[in-house]
Order: C-alpha cells, then sequence, then structure tokens
C-alpha cells in the first residue's frame, strides 16, 4: 500500500513569513517532483511527493489577513482544516504569474529555448538587491572598517556597557581613546557564561588577533556559587574550574594591557560579553548586527560561519562551545565583509540559505555539504540566476494539462481550460466536475466591485485594530488608596510583557488598565489573577466591555480550537537576560518539542519575557502544560497555557496595533449605517466562499495538496499583508 503524502512545516514567529518565490517553490517541487528536477521548498517538506493525487490552488482576490481575522468565525472550514499557515507580502500585479514563474515564460516560445531576457533579469536583480536590508544600511560600495563600527546610539541601543552611562560606574575602561582608521587593528573577542547565584558570569575568554592568533584563553572563577555549568553550551565543567585561581579582575587588567589605544573589538552580540566582562570598550563591530536582516532579527554565528565562510564551528561532537573558534569566526566574519564589501554578502542571499539550513536539519534528502558547495559557488559566481520559467509548461509537455478557473483573462500559451465565469457560484459548478479530472488546479474567486472599496475597508481595519486593542486590555481592582503600583506591575507582567499599564482615577476606588503585548498574556492575567489578592487587596480581573467585544469568549474558544495551534502552547515569566540557547537547554527535558519562538519588539529588537513552544504531537503539549504549571506550585516563575496566536498571526496583531495614523483617514468621513451594510454583506459573502471551498476541498481525491491564498492588497490607499494555508487532504479532515 502507498504511504500518503505528507506537509511538513514548522511555521513559528519569523518563519511565517514567505515570499512569493517560496510559494512558487513548493508549487513546482509539488506538481513536478524530482522527476524533472525540482528541489524540494526551503521552508518546507513534502514527502512522498510522487505519491500526490494532485494539486490545487485557491486564489481569494481582493481578500487579506484582514478579512480572515476580521470574519474568522466565518471561516469554519479554512480555519479547522488548514494546519499550516503564513504570511505573504502584500500583492502586487502579476500575483498569478508570480506563484508559476515570470509572465515573459508563460509563452512555450520563450521556455522552450530556455531564452531569458538578460536586461530584465539584470534589472529584477537590481531591484531584490535594493531591497536587501544590508544594501539599505550601508549601500553597495566598498568601505573600511570604521564604516562598520557601531555608532554611540547603536551602542546604547543594543545594551552596550558605555561611559558615563548609569548602572556601568563600577566596570574597567580599555582606554582605548586613540582616533580610528580604515588601518585600525581588529581583535576577536568571545566569553563563555555560567549561571551563578547572581546571574551569568564569565569563566573563560579568549581574544585573537587580526591574523586569528590566540592571544588569550583563559579560564575565570566566578565569584559567585554556580548553580548551572550549561556545560552543553560553556563546555565548562566543575572539574575544569576546581585548580583555576584567575579572578575577573585579573581577566580584565590582562585585556586592558594587550589591547593598543586604536584597537577595534569584533564579536558576536558582543553586548553580552562586555557585560559578562564588566568592561566598557568604545569601538566595536557586531557581526550578528553588521550582517543586517529585516525586523531587528539576527542571524546565528553557527549559520553564518557555514554560509559565508565555509567552516563548522560549534559542532554536536564537541561538548561546548570554543570561544577561541568562535572569536576567529567573528573576526573572519568582519574581514569578509570588509575585503568583499555589502553588495557581495547581499549575493550570498543568506535568507534563502537559512531556510535551506533549516530544512537540511530535518530532511535526510539534504546535506551540510551540499549547502557548503552552494555557497562556496555563490560566491565565486556573482548573484544567483533563478530559473523562473512557468512550470505550467512542463505539464502540458508531459500530457497533463493544467486547469485555470476564474477572473484570469486567458493568455497566449492557451492554459486555460473551460470557459471564463461571471460569478463565483459558476465557478465552483465548473471546478466542481473538472478539478477532480486534474493534476495541477488553480481556482480564482473574487469579491465585488463594491465589496472592495478602499475608504469602507479602512473602517473594517480600524475596528480590528480597536478590538484587538480591547482583547490585549484587562482592568484589574478595586485597589486602596495608596496601593503599591510597582506590586501590581510585577504580578501582572508575570503572565507576559506589557505593554502599558495606568491608573484608572474615575472610580470609588482606583484600578489599574493593563494592555499586553500579545494575547496570550491577557487571558492568562483574567484566568490566574481573577479574585486573587494582589498588593494587600482581593481584586476582579475583566476585559473591556464594549459592542465589539461581546464574542470575545467565542473568539477565545476557537483560537484555542484551531488546528493550526495544536501542539503550541505559551509559556511566559521568563528573564529577558536567557537567549534561545538557554530556553532550549531549559526545556529539552520536555517531550517532542520541535520548535522554539521567542519574541522580539519589532522596532527595537529585545527580547520579550515570554515564548511559544510547539511540539510534534497534541498530547505532549498537554503533557508540556502540565509539567511547567507543576513547577510554578513549587515556586518557579513560569506560567503556562494553550497558545491564541503564536505564529503569523502574532506579528500581525504587533503591525495593526503599531498601524499608521494616515492610515485611518478616510474613516471618519464614511458614515455609520454604510459601514454597518457594508460589513453585513460582506460577512455574508466570505462566509459563502468558505462554504465554495469546504464543498470544493470534499471532491478532491485524498493526498491532494490544497493551498488558499488571500494574496494582500497594496494600492494607494495602504497595504495589507496576504494570508497563506495549507495542507494535504487525508480522510480524517475531509468531513470537517
Amino acid at each position: 500500500q502507498e504511504k500518503p503524502s505528507r506537509l511538513s512545516a514548522a511555521l513559528l514567529g519569523e518563519d511565517c513569513e514567505i515570499s512569493h518565490e517560496q510559494v512558487y517553490e513548493l508549487l513546482k517541487y509539488a506538481a513536478l517532483g524530482k522527476g524533472h528536477n525540482a528541489a524540494q521548498p526551503s521552508w518546507c517538506h513534502i514527502y512522498h511527493q510522487s505519491h500526490l493525487a494532485g494539486v490545487v490552488v485557491i486564489v481569494l482576490h481582493e481578500m487579506s489577513q484582514l478579512h480572515f481575522y476580521k470574519f474568522y468565525l466565518q471561516f469554519k472550514h479554512l480555519r479547522r482544516v488548514f494546519r499550516h499557515r503564513f504570511t505573504l507580502p502584500p500583492s502586487s500585479a502579476g500575483f498569478l504569474a508570480n506563484l508559476c514563474g515570470d509572465e515573459a515564460n508563460l509563452n512555450p516560445q520563450n521556455t522552450a529555448q530556455g531564452s531569458t531576457s538578460t536586461s530584465s533579469q539584470r534589472a529584477t536583480n537590481s531591484s531584490e538587491m535594493q531591497r536587501d536590508p544590508v544594501i539599505q544600511k550601508y549601500g553597495e560600495e566598498k568601505r573600511g572598517l570604521t564604516s562598520y563600527t557601531l555608532t554611540l546610539e547603536e551602542l546604547k541601543k543594543n545594551d552596550y556597557p558605555m561611559k558615563g552611562s548609569p548602572g556601568y560606574e563600577s566596570y574597567m575602561y580599555t582606554e582605548c581613546d586613540q582616533q580610528r582608521t580604515d588601518s585600525s587593528p581588529l581583535f576577536g573577542l568571545d566569553c563563555e557564561m555560567c549561571l551563578t547565584a547572581k546571574g551569568n558570569e564569565v569563566t573563560r575568554v579568549s581574544l585573537v588577533d587580526a591574523q586569528g592568533r590566540c592571544l588569550l584563553n583563559e579560564l575565570v572563577k566566578p565569584e559567585s556559587r554556580i548553580v548551572n555549568y550549561r556545560t552543553r553550551f560553556s563546555g565548562i565543567t566543575r572539574k575544569m574550574l576546581l585548580p583555576v585561581k584567575t579572578k575577573l579582575a585579573d581577566i580584565q587588567t590582562r585585556l586592558k594591557r594587550l589591547l593598543p589605544h586604536d584597537a577595534v573589538l569584533v564579536g558576536h552580540s558582543l553586548n553580552a560579553d562586555l557585560q559578562a566582562l564588566q568592561m566598557i570598550h568604545p569601538s566595536v563591530i557586531d557581526t550578528s548586527l553588521l550582517f543586517a536582516r529585516n525586523e531587528g532579527r539576527r542571524f546565528k554565528l553557527k549559520f553564518l560561519a557555514k554560509a559565508v565562510l565555509g567552516k563548522e564551528i560549534q559542532c554536536e561532537q564537541k561538548i561546548g562551545h570554543d570561544p577561541t573558534e568562535d572569536a576567529r569566526a567573528s573576526l573572519e566574519l568582519a574581514q569578509f565583509f570588509i575585503e568583499q564589501g555589502p553588495a557581495k554578502v547581499a549575493e550570498l542571499n543568506l535568507e534563502v540559505l537559512l531556510t535551506t539550513e533549516r530544512l537540511a536539519e530535518v530532511s535526510p534528502n539534504k546535506s551540510a555539504l551540499q549547502l557548503q558547495q552552494n555557497t562556496v559557488q555563490r560566491v565565486q559566481n556573482g548573484p544567483p540566476q533563478l530559473s523562473r520559467s512557468c512550470f505550467l509548461d512542463c505539464l502540458q509537455l508531459t500530457g497533463q494539462k493544467p486547469l485555470l478557473l476564474g477572473r484570469q483573462e486567458p493568455d497566449s500559451s492557451g492554459l486555460c481550460q473551460g470557459n471564463l465565469s461571471s460569478s463565483n457560484k459558476q465557478i465552483l459548478q465548473q471546478a466542481l466536475k473538472d478539478v477532480p479530472l486534474s493534476t495541477f488546479s488553480i481556482i480564482q474567486f473574487s469579491l465585488d466591485p463594491e465589496h472592495v472599496a478602499p475608504h469602507l475597508l479602512a473602517g473594517i481595519s480600524e475596528k480590528v485594530r480597536i478590538k484587538l486593542t480591547d482583547m490585549l486590555t484587562i482592568y484589574a481592582g478595586p485597589f486602596d488608596e495608596g496601593f503599591c503600583l510597582k506590586t501590581v506591575k510585577k504580578k501582572f507582567g508575570k503572565c507576559g510583557p506589557i505593554r502599558c499599564l495606568t491608573v484608572v482615577t474615575e472610580t470609588y476606588q482606583p484600578y489599574v488598565c493593563i494592555q499586553y503585548e500579545v494575547l496570550e498574556a491577557a487571558q492568562l492575567a483574567v484566568e490566574s489573577l481573577n479574585g486573587a489578592e494582589v498588593a494587600g487587596s482581593c481584586i476582579k480581573v475583566q476585559r473591556p466591555v464594549t459592542g465589539t467585544m461581546l464574542d470575545c469568549d467565542v473568539l477565545i474558544k476557537e483560537l484555542e480550537l484551531d488546528v493550526e495551534n495544536e501542539g503550541v502552547i505559551y509559556v511566559a515569566g521568563l528573564k529577558k537576560s536567557l537567549t534561545e540557547t538557554d530556553l532550549q537547554e531549559e526545556f529539552s527535558q520536555l517531550k517532542d518539542l520541535q520548535a522554539l519562538f521567542l519574541p522580539r519588539d519589532l522596532q527595537s529588537g529585545k527580547h520579550r519575557n515570554c515564548c511559544f513552544l510547539k511540539f510534534l504531537k497534541p498530547d505532549s503539549a498537554v503533557d508540556a502544560l502540565e509539567v511547567i504549571n507543576g513547577w510554578a506550585l513549587t515556586g518557579s516563575r513560569l506560567r503556562s497555557r494553550k497558545a491564541l496566536a503564536p505564529g503569523h498571526l502574532w506579528r500581525w496583531i504587533w503591525q495593526m496595533d503599531h498601524s499608521n495614523e494616515k492610515q485611518r483617514g478616510d474613516i471618519l468621513s464614511v458614515e455609520k449605517e454604510q459601514q454597518s451594510n457594508f460589513e453585513q454583506e460582506l460577512r455574508k459573502k466570505l462566509k459563502k466562499l468558505d462554504q465554495h471551498i469546504r464543498k470544493l476541498y470534499r471532491r478532491l481525491q485524498n493526498n491532494t495538496l490544497c493551498v488558499v491564498l488571500f494574496p494582500g492588497v497594496n494600492s494607494i490607499h495602504g497595504s495589507q499583508s496576504g494570508l497563506g494555508l495549507m495542507g494535504i487532504k487525508d480522510g480524517e479532515r475531509s468531513a470537517c
């Protein structure tokens, strides 16, 4: 008996943002497989592709994430069937062509010869280059090393110890005050830390010079008692430190003596090393910031060493990290960046390589050697020339005629089957007949023109923003006069990151209004602190009571039951100093842990005091909840519950809450009655569309890959991100 096809994708947090290029990868591989040299997509994995019965793509034109979450309760079928969801960039012209290949290549005359337009290809590469965060930050031209040292503002933003700043009075200053030039010497620095009763304390220090020679590699005895050696990462054991007499002050003195007055220190997240060393140095290059990414995200040193230098560091076979190896890797990365220039770094296409790397970790079909060879080839050959030929042509050559139904006009390649349909109902009727006979189908539904009016959609966007704000907000009280606000903030802060906290004085006794950054935190506060004694008062905790919040409990329940949230839990009460590596070690005893997402503030890039854990099995997530909440009974700070918005929804909520006031300009001019009628009609239309998709999904054969795309909106009136849902139909979910 043939094994069923299976789709695997750990879409959590930052990994939920998928480009049109990546969707193209998925569709091409699903349609053609290895037999036509199509590669596994870099961001997910299809097992047993050859057993797929077919591929169906459903495009909901003029619709975005806004439509899905404003009318979330109406989309019963979509939210109960499709486990994997991802964010798409706002759609532009040629959305369909982007999914299937370049518009120029839709014509068989072009693809038969494999010809491409060199000038248009250069223009495309140039436009892609301009969007690269490295190019946006530094430009394309090569510069000297002084252009890449952190500015005073960057030092402050990234928590570097600074001379004269409060809290750093006792730190040792290196006194390297000589003006830097592009020929100033570089030194790589890295430390390993253990957890003591006082916090993270340095236990090993390494310094290398510009030629990679080790100048210092010393074990350090911390002042406080060690509570966790973190041997798996630090490589430090109790036995190693027993004979050590060297103290932190000794290391500070040696470092100060070794560094010339114009030295530039290089490291990866070097702020943590300088904090642990309790030293201040004015000129640094931080490779975690040098190789820039969008929205405060950072590449790990292990990945950069492999992708840029072709070097394996922090290998699993070794016990702990080697600080000399890490210091040398950081130094060589900075030297590569300075010598090759930003344009060469952008050509490496590190974001694509990262998704390939992640797939290699879970897929037996990918090897580290392949990744290294590809990386070296990219450096030697310049920008990758991606083949974007329309894979639908390849299908036709094998005798499989793709099906294209909907409002899309016929193209010169003759790919359309059937007649153009004027309504969604007619499209559905045609699809029910033709889709089961086709191995690849694109079905397009769309809204009527009156349901895509920008000023009316702006009204919906504002209502969703207000509702999300209310769902993130709780009121607590009453408190006694003169209560301790700091105690209240500390108690409620254990539920998750607080955006703002204000005292309500209009009432007889004071109340506190708290707005959280994540839905789970607000829900955890309502569930765990309602009726509790806080700051000497027995308090009530509740959400705002407004018309839009009347269905809040229903919405929370449906989010908990959402198939996307199966096997995902939320954990709050983390120390902000903990890194992703620390958390992976802390939660390593939890069975079937698949992925961990540590949210960051999308402006500052700083970690929040909460995280999301994704498990391979829902039962393992339930067991983990019991374990973590059991820790709480023994004095642990951690609190946990089922996840409500762990993936793309978390990011979208943040973006909605920070939306530009200008985008709300048209709202006040819309009459309430007109807006209300518009929403009622749209609600009916979208409910009907959900039913159409349900009928079509039921007609599909088992083992069919189904992808539903809300392309998003990108116009002069503003933009809304798109949304993708995907899954392979099996017998269990076909009845939903």
